[in-house]
């Protein structure tokens, strides 16, 4: 071997070492940054997870992140987990405070559309058939005979995907204060379908002005009723809101609070 093929050989080695370290070092460095998102996410993430949602540990694995819930709901209520959260990415859950899940689909859609069950609809099912039995034994089959609603109402109230907490020291009824215009203001883009107001859809938030002498929004615009929230005497004749055992975690609640940050936030279920 000549000098000149000895140069370009050795010149030819260290090109490669050179480009070897610096794969090594993106590697490195991306395994360094997946495990900081992931411990992050193992500790920190609390992740408010669509209706029928299993267990956390295990949703993160079946859920094959194909997108049908969130294509499926109507108000666009289910977002994608993004690459900072870790092993969540991709994965469905809900922003309440910007848009909360109002049930007016009326038919547990993003449960009955997941091809894995990580959103089980069996457990819905099952009570909406007790539901809808139970009514037939006591209504005639003519022309006003709709288990629908019934069928409908079955299933929500199953529903837990979180329990609702109020946050006394902020909460206007708690301070005996009232509110009065748009809880959000006229720019915030959430809808509901208010059962205050009798609306056949979902409206926007920013469309609905109110008057109370006691703010009671929460519970006006829950979608379960008074099973989930009312407002229950203090002792001294003050009314506040208070959560019941029949709360879903919808997070409509927590959507329509008229307090800069929410005075009521919601607390998914621990797995």
């Amino acid at each position: 071997m000549d000098k000149s093929d000895h140069e370009l050989n050795r010149r030819q080695f260290l090109k490669s070492s050179a480009i070897a370290v610096g794969a090594l070092a993106a590697v490195g460095a991306g395994v360094g940054y997946l495990q900081k998102v992931t411990a992050e996410n193992r500790i920190n993430q609390k992740f408010l997870r669509p209706p029928g949602a299993i267990d956390e540990s295990t949703f993160i694995y079946g859920c094959i992140k194909c997108g049908l819930c969130v294509q499926i709901c109507p108000i666009q209520a289910i977002k994608l987990a993004g690459i900072k959260d870790g092993l969540a990415y991709g994965t469905p859950y809900i922003d309440v405070r910007n848009q909360a899940c109002d049930f007016s689909c009326d038919s547990m859609q993003c449960v009955e559309t997941c091809p894995t069950a990580v959103l089980y609809f069996k457990q819905f099912k099952k009570e909406g058939e007790k539901a809808i039995e139970k009514y037939g034994a006591t209504h005639e089959r003519n022309a006003e005979y709709n288990p629908f609603p019934v069928q409908i109402l079955a299933m929500k109230s199953i529903v837990k995907m979180g329990v609702a907490q109020v946050k006394q020291d902020s909460c206007l009824a708690f301070q005996g204060k009232g509110f009065k215009g748009t809880p959000r203001g006229s720019d915030f883009k959430g809808i509901n379908r208010s059962p205050y107001t009798g609306d056949a859809k979902a409206t926007p938030v920013s469309e609905k002005v109110y008057d109370e002498k006691i703010c009671n929004i929460c519970v006006k615009e829950c979608p379960i009723g008074e099973t989930a929230i009312v407002m229950a005497d203090e002792g001294n004749g003050n009314l506040v809101p208070e959560v019941l055992s029949g709360c879903t975690g919808c997070g409509v609640c927590v959507m329509v609070c008229p307090t800069e940050e929410p005075s009521i936030v919601v607390e998914p279920i621990k797995s």
